[in-house]
């Protein structure tokens, strides 16, 4: 089988991607860890939790939507548990289910560090782009998760003109705002 090099433009968006794949998690990393000594993975944890109906979540939904494995989630959980900021208690419709839930203490922790958080997300990703980068961001990226997962529960959030023109639709999202969605409290 013969080699299909990249080209010298996809060569040159892989390392950009590359990079910002590398770095960014990184950056929010030690941020999050000098503000409240917890991880980026620690913080989307807690944030799914606190964007959830009565903020909890089966441990097997709260996973998909870390993108983790019930494994590495436990782990977390226990960790944020000892803390005071999350709580399992088994599911009341489903007794073989454990669900995890923000605690009051967990969601004060969190209100008051999302304000940080978002202000570093904004001047990391979002000052050096206009309205159009922000759409052009949610549209590649969109494309590209929906490849690699098209069951990812981020696909079924979006505007329905977003996802028209995702799937193809010429006329999808003309006069819309792609990407325009109200800012949760936690930057998520």
């Amino acid at each position: 089988m013969a080699a299909h090099w990249l080209t010298p433009d996809e060569r040159r968006a892989w390392l950009a991607l590359y990079a910002l794949t590398s770095l960014l998690p990184a950056t929010l990393d030690a941020h999050l860890f000098r503000e409240a000594r917890i991880t980026l993975f620690d913080y989307h944890v807690l944030a799914m939790l606190s964007e959830s109906e009565g903020r909890s979540l089966p441990m097997s939904e709260l996973a998909a939507r870390s993108t983790a494995s019930l494994s590495r989630l436990s782990h977390v959980v226990k960790k944020l548990e000892g803390r005071g900021w999350v709580a399992r208690l088994p599911s009341d419709s489903d007794g073989r289910v454990t669900t995890a839930s923000l605690t009051p203490a967990g969601l004060e922790m969190l209100a008051g560090l999302a304000v940080a958080h978002v202000a570093q997300v904004r001047s990391t990703v979002f000052d050096a782009l206009d309205a159009r980068d922000v759409a052009d961001l949610e549209r590649v990226g969109r494309k590209i998760l929906r490849g690699m997962d098209g069951a990812h529960w981020i696909l079924s959030d979006g505007e329905p003109a977003v996802e028209a023109a995702l799937a193809g639709d010429p006329t999808a999202g003309a006069g819309a705002a792609p990407g325009h969605h109200e800012a949760h409290s936690t930057g998520q």
